[in-house]
């Protein structure tokens, strides 16, 4: 019943937010990460982003990722096989009209855990190849975040904690830069496999940028 009414009131805190942003430039991202462990070393990752402009419904983009990964170093680092569909929306123009944009996304990746006292830190190190429609690209991604819980009874026992992470991408042709995300949040374990998190999150691209609300679970079965 506590955990029903967490989730009624960050849902009822996050209505007005939705509200607002039906009339801005503010988008939504609703996410979905899970992994599966076959075994203490092999584990499956999937993933499911469904991003809108403004609120629900003006969809952005939807991408679904699973992938392959192996687990060494005392469950401290991952190498990770990955493939990705990604379905774009995108404006034309200045005009209310949509052409929609297919991509097949096939990934390599490295992730490294470190703990310094209670703070959590994760490198990620990820390598896209991208065929967008009849295009070819490749990019480079690393990302680093960090996780400190509010108390110091372990992290799995019904605690909150802080998320941040910096994530920068970069293209293997001009123009070399593709993005930086600079993102803060606010988390919840409601039991060892499950953890709910909300968060702001501001991305820069070459000439412009955007701001997104993210509302993410995490699960671990």
């Amino acid at each position: 019943m506590k955990n029903l009414s967490l989730a009624a009131l960050v849902l009822g805190l996050m209505l007005p937010i939705f509200s607002q942003s039906q009339s801005s430039d503010f988008g939504n991202w609703l996410i979905y990460i899970g992994n599966k462990k076959l075994n203490n070393k092999w584990n499956i990752h999937n993933e499911v982003q469904y991003r809108n402009y403004d609120a629900i419904g003006d969809l952005e983009q939807l991408l679904l990722r699973t992938g392959l990964g192996y687990t060494f170093n005392e469950n401290k680092n991952n190498i990770l096989l990955g493939y990705g569909y990604i379905l774009s929306e995108n404006y034309i123009g200045n005009s209310d009209e949509k052409i929609s944009v297919n991509e097949h996304r096939i990934f390599q990746q490295f992730t490294s855990k470190q703990n310094i006292g209670r703070v959590k830190l994760n490198h990620r190190y990820r390598f896209e190849q991208r065929f967008v429609e009849s295009d070819f690209k490749m990019r480079l991604r690393y990302f680093l975040g960090i996780n400190i819980p509010f108390y110091k009874k372990e992290a799995s026992k019904k605690t909150f904690y802080a998320s941040a992470y910096n994530e920068i991408f970069l293209n293997t042709k001009s123009s070399v830069f593709d993005r930086n995300r600079v993102y803060g949040g606010l988390g919840y374990h409601l039991n060892d496999k499950i953890r709910i998190e909300a968060g702001y999150m501001s991305q820069l691209f070459e000439s412009t940028s955007r701001d997104q609300l993210n509302i993410i679970t995490f699960v671990t079965f």
